[in-house]
């Protein structure tokens, strides 16, 4: 078992105040117990902030260059720990090998990496002239910051909030999620072998209530938030109150857009990858595939072929597409989703239960349903798990219409064998990201989403710049 018995905090592992307090982390495949971790309460929270305020001033007063050293050290420490990070995130939230090694073994010193060069590239003031001023632009770390992360891509959504705000200056109270809570301490040991100062990042895993109490913490200047949108509205409204700058990214209910003329090989090709990634378990995944009328049947099919096709099993098998949901709970609730997709009249393709030769673990088989009405509770609302909705539509306006009536506005794809067409229809999709013909969140482009998908962006210079505060100071204007 992989146990663990304190929390990373100071540069040091901590025992919590409150020792009865913990968490057991399934292993997806099995329903077994993987290992323990305290869960923090509000002692190990304030001793956490406390520890962040403390390294503050001497982080933000080191030489950028020094700054930016650490984290590359910090970056290697994590790349060469990424093979066993993978397959332990696998274990605990189901995610195939195949995507894990990349999505938490690699990204994060990737992230590390980028930022700490791009530091470098934007070090120095803006000095700029005006009528009544020359104006020098100063950007400064807005100070202790409360990353709080989801389960289902821990190590990846962890470094999207540590490596810019390190790089900005900042420190980092990071709050991991009880699912997923054994690979938070792999940070903690890359952090120690990296010499990061202490109190720089701090690691505590903790459930809904010591979340609530970081947020409103008054020794935290920034929130940076990945989950539901149920939970981001709650944290947005507290920051809100307190004046606090907050960073929401949530749900989505995105859509993958058939144009009439799309090669359906390289829609069926991209599929997993863009509408079923992570078993579903992405936030940004095309679960809304829009098919026109004119080619619905075809695409019902080419969909329903692919996805039952796909191979369920354990996730730490590289050849596994499909492995299990992180717990017994998500399971319950996709399966729900699943029956009132039934109820509703949606005609079920593939899928719709339990694999029968998976009599351990929380699988549930990829399904497919078409003659879905967008205005139906499977099209509209999150499932979360390997289920996708096939819709049809007339023409382009109506394809755009039903992508846009939604709450969220996270990701979306649009597929086509006319590359500008599908950059026009994608500028018309209402939603932060939209990928012609493929999708894949690159760490120098902004992520982010509209409506109800959240607040604010991740990744490239506009996710450095979230971390930061902008002072000007005025001085005399130049006379000629």
């Amino acid at each position: 078992m992989l146990n663990r018995d304190s929390f990373f905090i100071g540069g040091q592992f901590t025992p919590p105040a409150a020792p009865d307090r913990v968490t057991e982390v399934g292993e997806a495949a099995t329903g077994a117990v993987l290992g323990t971790a305290p869960l923090a309460g509000t002692a190990d929270i304030d001793a956490a902030v406390t520890a962040a305020r403390d390294a503050f001033g001497r982080w933000s007063a080191l030489p950028v260059a020094e700054r930016a050293a650490a984290m590359r050290r910090l970056a290697a420490a994590l790349k060469s720990r990424a093979k066993e990070t993978s397959k332990l995130v696998s274990r605990e939230n189901g995610m195939p090998a195949k995507l894990s090694i990349g999505a938490n073994g690699y990204s994060p010193a990737i992230m590390l990496e980028y930022y700490a060069d791009l530091s470098e590239q934007l070090e120095g003031d803006d000095l700029r002239s005006g009528v009544l001023a020359q104006v020098r632009v100063r950007r400064e770390p807005v100070g202790v910051v409360a990353a709080i992360i989801p389960w289902n891509y821990p190590q990846a959504l962890a470094a999207m909030k540590i490596a810019p705000a390190l790089a900005a200056g900042c420190t980092v109270v990071l709050k991991a999620a009880p699912e997923t809570a054994l690979d938070a301490y792999i940070w903690a040991d890359a952090a120690r072998e990296a010499e990061l100062p202490a109190g720089v990042l701090n690691i505590v895993p903790g459930d809904r209530d010591a979340g609530a109490h970081l947020v409103s913490h008054p020794d935290v200047n920034k929130v940076a938030f990945t989950g539901s949108t149920a939970a981001g509205r709650a944290i947005g409204e507290a920051c809100g109150r307190l004046l606090r700058p907050v960073t929401l990214e949530l749900g989505g209910k995105s859509v993958a857009l058939v144009a009439d003329d799309a090669d359906l090989e390289v829609f069926t090709g991209g599929l997993l990858d863009v509408c079923l990634p992570n078993n579903g378990q992405t936030c940004h995944a095309g679960t809304r595939i829009l098919a026109p009328q004119s080619r619905y049947d075809e695409v019902v099919d080419a969909v329903t072929e692919t996805v039952r096709a796909l191979r369920v099993g354990d996730p730490l098998d590289r050849a596994t597409q499909i492995g299990p949901l992180v717990s017994e709970a998500q399971r319950k609730r996709v399966l729900s989703y699943i029956d009132e997709g039934r109820r509703a009249g949606a005609r079920l393709t593939t899928g719709g239960s339990i694999p029968a030769d998976q009599s351990a673990g929380w699988f549930v088989e990829p399904t497919v349903f078409a003659d879905v009405d967008n205005a139906s509770v499977i099209a509209q609302e999150e499932i979360f798990g390997p289920v996708l909705c096939v819709l049809p539509y007339g023409d382009e306006d109506e394809a755009v219409a039903i992508a846009n009536d939604s709450d969220y506005g996270l990701g979306g794809t649009v597929w086509t064998a006319d590359v500008e067409r599908g950059q026009q229809l994608a500028d018309r999709i209402h939603s932060g990201t939209v990928g012609v013909n493929h999708y894949a969140l690159d760490v120098v482009g902004p992520f982010g989403g509209v409506k109800s998908s959240g607040l604010g962006r991740e990744l490239g210079p506009e996710g450095l710049v979230a971390y930061q505060v902008l002072k000007s100071v005025y001085l005399p204007p130049t006379r000629n």
